[in-house]
């Protein structure tokens, strides 16, 4: 087959090495450069590094809805387009230009969690299994019909990081199966339950805002879930702390949410809306991570104040 790819982060590499394996890759349509790091340079996007590597024709259009981009791509003749985390609306004549459509590889058991943010919000909201999606795109956002599925258990401590890795090779596992099938006309199409649809929205670093007034579980899950990014954070004396590493304990207390009600080598706990939360690492603003233990030796914590006031 001929595949048009369309991707733009690192966990979108593995889908094109499984598309480079299967086809002929026409193309590859990814994010333009972004300004990045230190020196504020430039830097294209994993997937057009790793194209170019490859040889591939490299397109970084800043939008797919003009009469040249389409022209450019029906030149390429795809017979398939691929989308893994390309981060743009995909207009229907780009959607419909090639031979078999497009499908794209979601990172939930669709019709759960459609959107953006799909690992991190599994987590942060306590799914205990999550998985990939292989679909065929339409002009919704994730409503597509269902072409394969492949779930997995979310194991204890995964950070969303983490996960991220773990799905993006069942996702290329996922295609590799797939567009076999697809091109011998052996996958049938099973249209999603919309009824039943749950979203995964953008997120923002408003999101890593620690809520104390709910439970230690959530906001364990949450801390699992928002790393590396938006991260969890809370405030002390007026500065920002990032909490890195945290679990859920079960002890009841009165204090009000946010409280440090006991501190140690082991953690530092903070009571919430239920139960309470033993902190294991944090990052205080400008400095690296440190150990509950090794922050208490430089910071004075008083047991009583309050995070986040």
């Amino acid at each position: 087959m001929r595949i048009l790819f369309m991707g733009s982060p690192k966990l979108a590499i593995p889908s094109l090495k499984v598309a480079r394996e299967t086809g002929h890759v026409v193309g590859v349509v990814t994010q333009p450069p972004k300004i990045s790091g230190r020196g504020r340079k430039l830097t294209p996007s994993p997937v057009s590094l790793e194209a170019e590597k490859a040889g591939i024709e490299v397109l970084t259009p800043d939008t797919l809805r003009t009469s040249d981009v389409e022209k450019i791509l029906e030149l390429l003749e795809p017979d398939i387009a691929v989308v893994v985390a390309y981060g743009k609306i995909l207009p229907p004549n780009i959607l419909s230009l090639p031979k078999l459509g497009s499908v794209n590889i979601h990172a939930s058991i669709l019709p759960e969690l459609r959107g953006a943010a799909p690992i991190q919000w599994a987590i942060a909201r306590g799914y205990e299994e999550t998985g990939v999606t292989l679909m065929q795109m339409d002009e919704g956002m994730d409503t597509g019909p269902i072409l394969l599925q492949k779930t997995t258990p979310i194991n204890a401590q995964e950070t969303a990081g983490e996960m991220g890795v773990r799905l993006a090779e069942m996702g290329a596992d996922l295609l590799r199966e797939g567009l076999p099938l697809l091109e011998r006309g052996e996958l049938s199409p099973i249209d999603q339950d919309h009824s039943k649809a749950t979203y995964a929205p953008l997120l923002t670093k408003a999101d890593g805002l620690i809520d104390w007034s709910i439970t230690s579980g959530e906001i364990a899950n949450r801390v699992l879930g928002f790393a590396p990014w938006p991260g969890t954070h809370t405030t002390r004396t007026g500065n920002r702390l990032l909490v890195t590493r945290a679990l859920a304990m079960e002890e009841e207390n009165e204090a009000p949410p946010g409280t440090i009600v006991s501190a140690g080598a082991e953690g530092i706990q903070v009571a919430c809306g239920n139960g309470t939360l033993n902190v294991l690492a944090v990052k205080p603003g400008g400095k690296r991570e440190m150990e509950a233990g090794e922050f208490l030796s430089g910071y004075k914590v008083e047991i009583g104040e309050i995070l986040g006031s």
